[in-house]
């Protein structure tokens, strides 16, 4: 354009420059121009005609005047181009936008509620659970899929998953190079894993022992207890099943682990027990107190005789359906999906599965190369701190790769399975600026439970004034059976996560309740990286020290007391020197 007015310019100096030295002969024929070439030529030649000749002032306005419109035109056709460059491509990205979100969709639509909820209970499902009298809020079930079900969708967020996949794969080809270099061909050796998950005939058999205990005591107790309890205040009935479900709790947390004591469970088997044994004890808490005030209700409303359509002890169908969906809070009806993506099933366990197998690799490359000849220089400081710092990064991907294979994709396969529609078992965990809000979107079905049966029922009895020592008291109980976990895994008393749970933990909380700024999410960053890598550190040489150490006492306090702090490293090294 810059050139075409350029060329404008010098023809109209040119035909200024003319009239003052010839007469205009208004019998030119006129010639094929373009249109601007011949707009300014036809007004160069009105003014000969017209015998303009010294009225170059007015010729210079009608000149000026002709450019600016031939600008005009220029810019209109120059906007024109670019105003239909722009729609097209927004008419392009608002098509790709449709087609998208028919696709989510037609996922979406799988997400809907169970028949059995009318809808009038979807209208107040919110209303059902709002708060009354100043009461805590209770937990709401809604269809909605998980967080990185929807990030995957991500072409960015689905390449980060590809990244670890590829770390996956570079680590079995390590172990093949390694064998064919070392050993000349490829050695399967799988030793460690089928040692750690060994004895799985005993594993299995507790497990079917407590699953049944669940279902052929607990119900028909509470069934019994249900719909033979007289009306009115509490009865002798009341204490004695009371005092029967006591019982029954305590022997289920005492009688599983007597068990693994005389079978020498090996710690992966260990953790499985471990975990199903908290699993339905939360689970059959739940169950007794979500329907101890139905039946109360019940009860006082049978006295009133007044009509009502509640039942007093749900259907045995309903309880089995509790004990194996992703949830440790029970309700009667829970939002369901139409059908079963079986092919979403089997990817999610195929994860599992490949999970499991990371874990074995990081454990093998950066764990038992560092601890399996423990001796006495690594419990000097110097190594004792390079050993922690070599040990973050490991540390803080068996905590990622831990966390999506259970409360994604193991949690994603079985709600699948069951039609389960409320996938949340976490939230963003990983932008959380403070510790609170990484404590309650962490693992959201733990804590769900932790919230509706202690920290309320610390509240009603303290006040909801006092919420410091209710979380305390979440804090402890919830660190106590954490560490519960581990001494039974490892066999030893160690309370490194103890003391860093429901210690710094706890103290973090308070000093990052505040926090907005996103330079705290670094610090939580920093705080979890340090935390997994004293973890795997201390509970490596922990173990490993049990296994090279001497025994110092034949009784309860060597399980009490740390051997990696004690070990007699001269009577190891004639252990070891000895045939």
């Amino acid at each position: 354009m810059s050139d075409k007015r350029l060329l404008y310019r010098n023809i109209a100096i040119w035909e200024m420059n003319r009239l003052t030295d010839e007469t205009l002969n208004c019998e030119i024929g006129t010639g094929t121009m373009s249109s601007e070439e011949d707009s300014v030529e036809n007004l160069s030649f009105s003014a000969k005609c017209n015998g303009n000749n010294g009225n170059n002032e007015q010729f210079r306005k009608q000149m000026e005047i002709q450019r600016l419109r031939n600008q005009a035109q220029a810019l209109q056709k120059d906007i024109k181009e670019k105003l239909t460059d722009e729609l097209n491509t927004l008419f392009e990205q608002f098509i790709t936008d449709v087609e998208q979100y028919e696709r989510l969709e037609e996922q979406n639509q799988n997400y809907v509620f169970k028949r059995s909820i009318s809808t009038r209970c979807q209208t107040n499902f919110k209303d059902k659970y709002r708060k009354k009298n100043g009461e805590l809020p209770d937990k709401v079930f809604l269809p909605r899929r998980s967080v990185l079900t929807e990030l995957f969708e991500i072409s960015h967020i689905k390449t980060i998953y590809h990244m670890f996949v590829a770390i996956l794969i570079v680590f079995c080809l390590n172990t093949f190079v390694y064998d064919i270099v070392h050993e000349g061909r490829i050695n399967l050796n799988f030793e460690m894993m089928q040692w750690a998950l060994g004895k799985k005939s005993k594993v299995m058999e507790l497990w079917v022992m407590m699953q049944l205990s669940t279902l052929v005591i607990v119900y028909p107790m509470f069934y019994y207890w249900a719909n033979n309890r007289p009306a009115g205040p509490a009865k002798w009935i009341d204490y004695v099943v009371l005092s029967f479900y006591i019982a029954f709790m305590l022997a289920f947390l005492v009688l599983p682990v007597n068990y693994i004591m005389e079978n020498a469970l090996p710690p992966a088997s260990t953790v499985i027990i471990a975990c199903e044994q908290l699993r339905l004890i939360m689970k059959m808490h739940s169950f007794v107190r979500e329907n101890i005030p139905r039946v109360l209700n019940f009860n006082n409303k049978k006295d009133d005789d007044s009509p009502t359509d509640e039942v007093m002890c749900p259907d045995f169908s309903k309880y089995l359906y509790f004990l194996f969906v992703p949830t440790l809070i029970y309700r009667d009806d829970y939002p369901r999906t139409k059908t079963i993506r079986w092919n979403y099933v089997v990817t999610n366990f195929g994860q599992v599965i490949g999970c499991l197998f990371f874990i074995y690799y990081i454990f093998m490359r950066f764990c038992v190369p560092y601890f399996h000849n423990f001796n006495q220089e690594h419990v000097t400081p110097e190594l004792l701190v390079m050993t922690v710092f070599g040990c973050m990064l490991p540390g803080t991907l068996v905590l990622f790769i831990g966390f999506f294979a259970i409360l994604h994709s193991w949690f994603n396969a079985f709600a699948e399975m069951l039609r389960f529609a409320d996938r949340m078992f976490y939230k963003d965990w990983w932008n959380s600026t403070s510790f609170s809000n990484y404590y309650r979107t962490w693992n959201v079905v733990v804590h769900d439970w932790l919230y509706t049966y202690v920290y309320k029922d610390v509240c009603r009895v303290i006040g909801r004034g006092n919420k410091p020592a209710a979380m305390a008291c979440v804090f402890v109980f919830s660190a106590i059976f954490h560490e519960y976990v581990l001494v039974l895994c490892f066999n030893f008393f160690y309370p490194v996560l103890l003391v860093m749970f429901a210690g710094a933990g706890f103290g973090f909380m308070f000093l990052t309740d505040k926090g907005v700024s996103r330079s705290w999410n670094v610090f939580l960053w920093v705080a979890l990286f340090t935390g997994t890598g004293l973890l795997m550190c201390l509970y490596s040489m922990e173990w490993y020290a049990r296994i090279n150490c001497p025994v110092n006492t034949d009784n309860i306090f060597d399980k009490l007391i740390p051997r990696s702090w004690t070990c007699n490293f001269e009577a190891m090294e004639n252990n070891l020197k000895s045939p």
